[in-house]
């Protein structure tokens, strides 16, 4: 993939030097409220009233009365934003500078886009974490793979992902990892569309089955915006060699729920997909990079995904 020297995103957020927990100040889940039934035991109803009291009254008082109730579900173990001063080594330094270079190419790809259809991109961020990270969609952890959190419409990414796209799921390329930008950058897209509300809100009153199955027809079109991406890119600035598409092609089929299911436990359930079989996203990306049009990419109106 053609990529150096091209412009940059100013839109990443390097928090690789911040580590977030899952427990809150009093250990998380309910924080100090799941103390209430000793307390009760001890005092008796009167008594706890009264510590009730001053316990709200304290943290009324100290600013505090939310962290010690356990809102706000998460809590940073460090706020301190390193940026450029994380330690990082010369292959992680350059592979920040391709996914900055990939975004920045997401960017100016919507941008025209958008402005055909009459409408203004809003250019999302890109947080680079290590292990963890509080989102505004709650915790997340390297565990989970790149996400994307329509809330505060930022992706999440640690880069030990990219090791395990070459070692573990056999899909190697600089242009396999930007596939994989692109295809949370589709999210994106989705949102600034009204597509993700729309999802969401079908999804009340669904059973498990029913949500899933939309669920993969949501991310089947994540997949087509990112052949989008990737085919007005490459007519636009010609950034495609030899064996990109393969590369695109072959991430595509690694990360299918079937190819997962079937390493992880041995056999496949596809009433639990929720991102589609590897025939199916690489069927859409492929759609995407074809004919390059939102139009192509309606997944929630085929028959035959």
């Amino acid at each position: 993939m053609r990529w150096r020297g091209n412009r940059q995103s100013d839109n990443i957020e390097d928090r690789r030097g911040m580590r977030a927990a899952r427990s809150g100040r009093f250990g998380g889940g309910g924080g100090a409220l799941r103390l209430l039934p000793v307390v009760i035991k001890f005092l008796g109803v009167k008594g706890t009233l009264i510590a009730v009291a001053l316990f709200i009254g304290y943290g009324l008082f100290s600013g505090t009365l939310s962290q010690m109730l356990g809102g706000g579900g998460f809590q940073e173990q460090s706020a301190r934003q390193t940026g450029g001063n994380v330690s990082q080594s010369a292959q992680e330094k350059e592979l920040v500078q391709f996914i900055s270079v990939v975004l920045a190419d997401t960017e100016d790809t919507w941008h025209a886009l958008f402005q055909e259809m009459g409408r203004e991109y809003k250019e999302p961020r890109l947080v680079l974490y290590r292990q963890s990270i509080n989102s505004g969609c709650g915790f997340g952890s390297a565990e989970m793979g790149p996400f994307y959190c329509p809330a505060d419409q930022k992706v999440y990414l640690d880069l030990s992902f990219y090791e395990d796209l070459r070692n573990r799921y056999q899909a190697p390329g600089d242009f396999a990892q930007a596939y994989v930008v692109a295809h949370e950058i589709g999210h994106h897209v989705q949102t600034l569309t009204g597509i993700s509300r729309k999802v969401q809100e079908a999804k009340q009153g669904m059973d498990s089955t029913r949500s899933n199955q939309l669920s993969v027809r949501q991310e089947l079109q994540a997949d087509c915006f990112a052949g989008i991406w990737a085919h007005h890119a490459d007519r636009s600035r010609q950034i495609l060699e030899a064996g990109d598409v393969e590369e695109g092609l072959t991430a595509a089929s690694a990360i299918g729920d079937d190819r997962l299911q079937k390493q992880s436990r041995g056999y496949v359930t596809p009433d639990s997909f929720t991102h589609g079989s590897s025939r199916q996203r690489v069927k859409w990306f492929g759609i995407g990079l074809k004919v390059g049009t939102l139009k192509a990419c309606d997944t929630f109106s085929s028959k035959n995904l």
